[in-house]
């Protein structure tokens, strides 16, 4: 078995219910990487599949002496099998996809070059259908839209534009994917590297990728669960567009409505019958409430980012003291 200094790429792939794709998989993986100067590995991450995935996967974990499995009994989430993945993994550089490599093998190599490049010093690594260059083909309109409108909107949530913020196709150098810790098991997996890796001053670049729709299999996406999570996180990422939109919206109606009072008062037309003053009292003490809560909420944030900055620092000195 190949040292950690002698294993310059893995690449972690999550599968569930993967049965008929696992041999077309590592065949393709395999093709795509004969070339590969250095040491390199496949970890196929089993998140509790209810089919014949595992037993086949270890079969073909005996014919391959770089195809490591980890598998645990319950369907856990994305989030769950990278994060087995990547303690798995031993390489410099770690490269995550999708098992029915929806992004062909061909992305791996050019995420690598990205990473190594000495000269851009990139920490992680994003593939994008959908910023320019990128394409998709055969996804459904319907499926497209979605996920193209979801990405859109969480655009806002980081301090720099990400076209596609929740895609699995990523590349990430092994020292800073290890400064950093996650907890989800889902899919917010995802947003939660970036959220973290922004805080923390993580260098991230993005590059064009070709999406095509799966070949064969079930598709795992689960439409109102994610839309659920990624709004939730796009409201926490970011309080103050949303509450400040609304506490700002409340207190100018408030602030018109006390105009309109006055202009009606000196002209004579206000009346008593008309409840303007206390809508006005109303909507500004609800606004400011609101404006109040998104600058407290703003200040959390600021302050889980200054955690998780001293955690990476932490992590970092922690990794450093076990290579010595």
């Amino acid at each position: 078995m190949e040292s950690l200094s002698e294993i310059e790429l893995s690449i972690v792939a999550p599968m569930y219910n993967e049965a008929e794709n696992i041999e077309t998989t590592i065949n393709r993986l395999t093709n795509a990487m004969k070339d590969f100067p250095g040491q390199w590995e496949m970890i196929f991450v089993n998140d509790g599949s209810t089919d014949q995935t595992l037993e086949i996967a270890r079969v073909w974990e005996q014919k391959i002496d770089n195809l490591i499995i980890a598998s645990y009994p319950v369907n856990m989430g994305r989030g769950r099998a990278l994060r087995t993945g990547f303690k798995k993994a031993r390489g410099k550089y770690i490269v995550s996809t999708d098992f029915d490599l929806s992004y062909s093998p061909d992305h791996i190599l050019r995420i690598y070059k990205e990473l190594c490049d000495p000269c851009q010093m990139n920490d992680i690594v994003l593939g994008s259908a959908y910023m320019p260059g990128g394409k998709t083909k055969g996804v459904s309109a319907l499926r497209l839209f979605i996920s193209k409108t979801g990405n859109n909107i969480l655009q806002f949530a980081f301090p720099k534009k990400v076209y596609t913020s929740t895609c699995i196709l990523r590349g990430y150098k092994r020292e800073a994917l290890q400064s950093l810790e996650f907890e989800s098991d889902r899919k917010e997996i995802h947003l939660e590297i970036l959220s973290k890796a922004f805080a923390t001053g993580l260098t991230i670049k993005e590059i064009p990728a070709t999406l095509e729709s799966r070949k064969q299999g079930k598709s795992k996406f689960r439409f109102r669960h994610t839309a659920f999570t990624h709004i939730l996180f796009s409201l926490f990422e970011k309080p103050i567009f949303v509450f400040g939109a609304i506490g700002g919206s409340l207190s100018l109606a408030g602030f018109f409505i006390g105009l309109y009072i006055i202009w009606e008062r000196f002209s004579g037309s206000l009346s008593a019958e008309r409840p303007l003053i206390p809508l006005m009292i109303l909507l500004l003490v609800v606004g400011t409430q609101f404006l109040c809560f998104a600058f407290i909420a703003s200040q959390n944030i600021f302050l889980r980012n200054e955690m998780f900055r001293l955690q990476r620092q932490m992590n970092i000195m922690k990794n450093n003291h076990g290579k010595n």
